[in-house]
């Protein structure tokens, strides 16, 4: 029975990859610093999985940025517009990778980012590989040959980590009409295998090609395009041994597909598809040949200690069918959704003894896994290790913690009522309209402006002791007022206060309500350098108090100027937490539900008037089988009205959504029924308005005109063009101008700079289309 582990955090337990990244980005270290950063890095995890009697431990799992990135830069798939930035030469590589993955505006280059999206139902974000006809693939990198030799120097044998050619042509886009981008797979596959056989040359034995597109909803083409890509890497590598991983979810009707691949283990992932267990063990093709079956079952992407005696139960039907030798154990997914270490936690005061001890990081759920294959093969019930985590998972489930009486009783009372508004969209925008007196194409931003290093100091220093807390915010109210005289020189229509006393979209709302707990140390990595620190939701959630209500109000008062108040949504709270586990999702996301809509209806009597509940994850909390789409949807849009429904046709309800395909929800989008919502359309220059123009999407829409994500200026005659992309699909009147996402992560130079062009380009457009508001 060997065990193995699929991927591991890459950011360095103290966020070592991040600080390295932004100095070099800002020119403060050179590549070698950046590169000898990373190599130690490597070199701890590898430890770390050695350490923890790991048999199977993968490299090139580490990535700069992103994995996905990473693979198309292996297999050359370099968009046209780099090809300039292509002049043979080895280390422009990084600027290269860089230019792609952050947009390049230097030196007389100006060139945009590649479009950005979620992976698979996680908050983590990938680079969209971008495909074209015919479009013909050549080695380029080999970052995957270089991190497996540098293991081997350090006495590790890896098992090289790659994404599956399926997954990666799948996770893509057609950049042009008129062809399947799974047409590719021919033109893609002596990449991969010209990479497969110099890793063998050089004493690889196993490899890991992830295939999560196994859990989707896949055509017969795509399945026979599995077959056959397994079949030509066997062909060509027969002594290789093979891993392929599904994870995500349950391979349900492919199944077939999956077990008759010709390959040597198969992954599955039984935290989130158990069903496949069963199934797979009845399938007599598999049974009788000679592969492998690795059993997901320490859970990869949430934080709760593994219950020994549920996965043992796995473990030992896989092993009457199977055999020790053919079962693998392992973790469901990848660590790199989960914190690195748990011990990292000192503080007893933010973690208390008592729900840390339900926990579990990526470090100690590599001994999950060691200790499992361990007890698979003993007489477990007597096991020490074994009875002190099944009195763990006993503590948990019944502790006094977790469960409110009266929150449950409220959430189980709510009333189809409490999710509608109090006339339908069109009466309250005529009534907004004459409220609100604001002009065409009016302007706003996302929420958040720029945290200064100034800023995260003044919150260091408030925990630390060294500032009052009435020293604290009066620093606050400095930097509120200051942001709001900016905004209205430069004449930005509805402000926003700038969140400066705010760490987190989802972590400062968490502080705030019961049932939540924090780390200090907890870093998942969301998209390049950016890092999230996710709440824990343990309990029955509630609000004890008001949470923004004092710093809108004041805002509000500080300016003649409408002033939004910036809440997160419920749905964004739960996907962007680690969620309890122990009651329906839906369950707990009502209750976020209800909280929110008491801060709603509180910030409305302060006399504000716009108030955003920002949306972000309600698409990527969509199940990846369609069949389960429906319930999900219909509690999620619930859940998001419940939060809203409580306030006036007057007082004006925008939503965000970032990263979000919305063609196939488009009706459940409309269904919220805000009043406004803002989206991302920059990198997909507008693509994305197709699905509002196709559905008719009634409401007010703000489509991003820049992409916050780079650091990168767009000009006036940029947005311009987007805008009028827009007014061929949405009313005027319902057209508001916008960046793509909040500017939290921004610098204040690149982020006044492409506001004014903003603005600019919002008068502009004013003069031009003189429609009657």
């Amino acid at each position: 029975m060997l065990s193995h582990n699929l991927g591991y955090p890459r950011v360095g337990s103290h966020r070592e990859l991040k600080k390295a990244s932004e100095q070099f980005w800002a020119g403060k270290i050179d590549r070698e610093e950046l590169q000898k950063v990373a190599r130690k890095i490597r070199h701890q995890n590898w430890e770390t999985q050695r350490n923890a009697g790991i048999d199977l431990i993968p490299s090139n799992d580490f990535s700069l940025y992103d994995h996905v990135l990473d693979t198309s830069l292996m297999a050359g798939a370099i968009p046209g517009r780099y090809h300039q930035l292509l002049d043979g030469k080895s280390n422009r590589e990084l600027d290269l990778y860089y230019a792609m993955a952050r947009g390049v505006q230097r030196d007389g280059v100006d060139i945009k980012a590649m479009e950005m999206t979620k992976w698979f139902n996680t908050n983590y974000h990938y680079l969209v590989p971008e495909f074209t006809r015919n479009q013909k693939f050549s080695r380029y990198s080999d970052k995957i040959i270089l991190e497996f030799e540098d293991a081997l120097q350090k006495g590790i044998l890896t098992k090289p980590v790659l994404v599956g050619p399926v997954t990666y042509l799948l996770s893509g886009k057609e950049k042009e009409a008129g062809f399947d981008r799974i047409d590719l797979l021919d033109n893609l596959l002596p990449v991969y295998i010209s990479i497969l056989k110099e890793l063998a040359s050089r004493g690889a034995e196993w490899v890991q090609l992830d295939e999560p597109a196994l859990v989707l909803d896949l055509t017969e083409k795509d399945k026979l395009a599995l077959q056959s890509a397994y079949a030509q890497i066997r062909e060509a590598l027969p002594k290789l041994k093979v891993l392929v991983t599904s994870y995500f979810g349950a391979l349900e009707d492919n199944l077939g597909t999956a077990a008759s691949l010709n390959i040597d283990a198969l992954h599955i992932d039984l935290t989130r598809g158990a069903e496949t267990l069963p199934q797979i063990l009845a399938d007599q093709a598999f049974v009788a040949s000679t592969k492998k079956l690795s059993l997901g079952v320490v859970d990869g992407r949430n934080i709760w200690k593994n219950d020994f005696q549920k996965s043992l139960n796995f473990i030992k039907s896989a092993v009457e069918v199977l055999g020790e030798n053919r079962v693998m154990i392992a973790p469901s997914s990848s660590l790199l959704h989960s914190p690195h270490d748990l011990e990292l936690e000192k503080n007893e005061a933010v973690l208390t003894p008592e729900i840390k001890n339900w926990m579990a990081f990526a470090k100690q759920k590599l001994d999950e896994v060691a200790t499992l294959k361990r007890l698979a093969t003993t007489d477990w019930a007597t096991d020490k290790t074994f009875i002190a985590n099944q009195q763990a998972i006993e503590t948990r489930r019944n502790s006094a913690l977790i469960h409110k009486p009266a929150v449950k009783a409220r959430a189980q009372s709510v009333k189809e009522s409490d999710f509608e508004r109090q006339n339908a969209f069109p009466v309250r925008q005529a009534i907004q309209i004459e409220k609100l007196q604001l002009p065409l194409f009016p302007s706003t931003t996302i929420g958040s402006f720029p945290q200064t290093d100034e800023v995260r100091q003044l919150r260091a220093n408030l925990k630390k002791g060294t500032l009052t807390i009435e020293e604290y915010e009066a620093r606050i109210r400095e930097e509120i007022v200051s942001s709001l005289r900016w905004q209205e020189k430069l004449g930005i229509d509805v402000l926003v206060h700038g969140e400066f006393e705010r760490n987190d979209m989802v972590e400062y709302f968490g502080e705030s309500l019961s049932g939540f707990v924090f780390t200090q140390n907890g870093w998942v990595q969301s998209y390049g350098s950016r890092c999230v620190k996710p709440p824990v939701i343990f309990g029955d959630v509630e609000r004890p108090e008001a949470m923004t209500v004092k710093w809108s109000a004041f805002a509000q008062a500080n300016s003649e100027k409408l002033v939004k108040g910036m809440l997160t949504g419920p749905v964004t709270i739960l996907q962007w937490s680690f969620v309890r586990d122990d009651q329906p999702r839906k369950d707990t996301a009502f209750q976020i539900g209800l909280a929110i809509r008491d801060e709603v209806v509180d910030l409305e009597k302060a006399g504000i008037k716009v108030i955003q509940i920002d949306e972000p994850a309600i698409r990527e909390g969509l199940p990846l089988r369609k069949h389960a789409w429906n319930n999900y949807l219909k509690w999620a849009v619930d859940a998001f009205r419940l939060s809203a429904a409580g306030v006036a046709d007057q007082t004006q309800i925008h939503t965000h959504m970032c990263y979000s395909e919305f063609n196939d929800i488009i009706d459940s989008i409309a269904a919220m029924d805000a009043d406004v919502i803002t989206i991302e359309t920059s990198r997909s220059q507008m693509e994305l308005l197709d699905a509002f123009a196709n559905f008719n999407y009634p409401n007010e829409i703000g489509p991003g005109v820049y992409d916050i994500h780079s650091p990168r200026v767009p000009t006036v005659d940029e947005m311009i063009a987007l805008l009028e992309k827009a007014l061929k699909v949405i009313p005027a009147r319902n057209l508001w101008v916008n960046p793509d996402c909040g500017l939290k992560t921004r610098k204040w130079p690149e982020t006044e700079a492409a506001l004014q062009n903003m603005i600019i380009a919002a008068n502009i457009l004013r003069e031009s289309v003189p429609v009657a508001h």
